[in-house]
């Protein structure tokens, strides 16, 4: 696991956007695993800025989205087709056919899932998937439990979930209580991940996973550490713990991850 410090957000979205701006000057017909919330808007934005100044092409990328609430339509402002499409997809020339988002009205939500699966498959898999992590270590919205399910599925969120994501609404009765999710399965088969998280209510929980020696179902992000190519990115406020552990005097191990920049404190 690499860590990136970023200086700010805005570091932090310009280092996520050269890294999956370099592996498609690579590999023009990438296929892109894409995340949404708060964090990766930053990170859009700057590849938006890429496209229209310095000719980025996305003609022949692939992009499969994490996830999408359950009992929503694609047109409704809160969904993540919406968020998609406002704020990346409209903006860059990547072809309609080639956006796979789950569908929030899916009548069979068992087919639907599985057929996401498939379509994942049939593109060879997802070369780079972008992440995002949430308070309680929920990766898309695979979120803490007993077990954790390997493949797309149909999940309840949880009322930490549920009580983070009610910023987006005009009260809490309008959050979404279910969706459909990427299984952890799915999501570490990726060929490259990177992992984004900003802000001080985020230290703790990268403190956590930075410091993690096994894999919990308790924290879903820990799954991260059985997968070889993962790159971490992180601005100050959310690597604020982190620092303190790794810094004291009296720490008697160094953290497992490769430190390959951090912002000087």
């Amino acid at each position: 696991m690499d860590l990136i410090i970023a200086k700010d957000y805005s570091d932090l979205s310009r280092r996520a956007s050269r890294i999956i701006a370099s592996e498609i000057k690579k590999k023009p017909d990438l296929v892109l695993g894409l995340a949404t919330g708060s964090t990766p808007l930053g990170t859009y934005q700057e590849l938006v800025r890429l496209y229209r100044e310095e000719g980025l092409d996305f003609s022949r990328v692939v992009t499969f989205n994490l996830d999408e609430y359950y009992g929503i339509s694609m047109d409704n402002p809160q969904s993540y087709h919406y968020y998609m499409f406002e704020n990346f997809f409209k903006h860059v020339n990547i072809k309609p056919e080639n956006i796979h988002i789950p569908d929030g009205m899916a009548g069979d939500v068992e087919a639907h899932c599985k057929k996401y699966d498939e379509e994942i498959a049939k593109y060879g898999g997802i070369d780079l998937q972008l992440l995002g992590i949430g308070q309680n270590g929920h990766i898309g919205f695979n979120e803490p439990g007993d077990e954790l399910l390997t493949a797309t599925h149909l999940t309840n969120l949880t009322q930490n979930t549920i009580e983070a994501n009610s910023r987006f609404f005009k009260s809490m009765d309008e959050v979404p209580k279910q969706a459909i999710t990427m299984g952890l399965g799915t999501i570490i088969q990726a060929k490259k991940i990177v992992l984004l998280a900003s802000g001080k209510n985020k230290a703790e929980i990268m403190a956590e996973l930075l410091d993690e020696n096994a894999v919990s179902t308790k924290n879903p992000a820990s799954f991260l550490l059985l997968h070889k190519d993962v790159t971490v990115i992180i601005d100050e406020e959310a690597a604020k713990i982190y620092r303190q552990m790794t810094q004291s005097p009296d720490s008697s191990k160094k953290l497992h991850v490769r430190e390959v920049f951090l912002w000087p404190s």
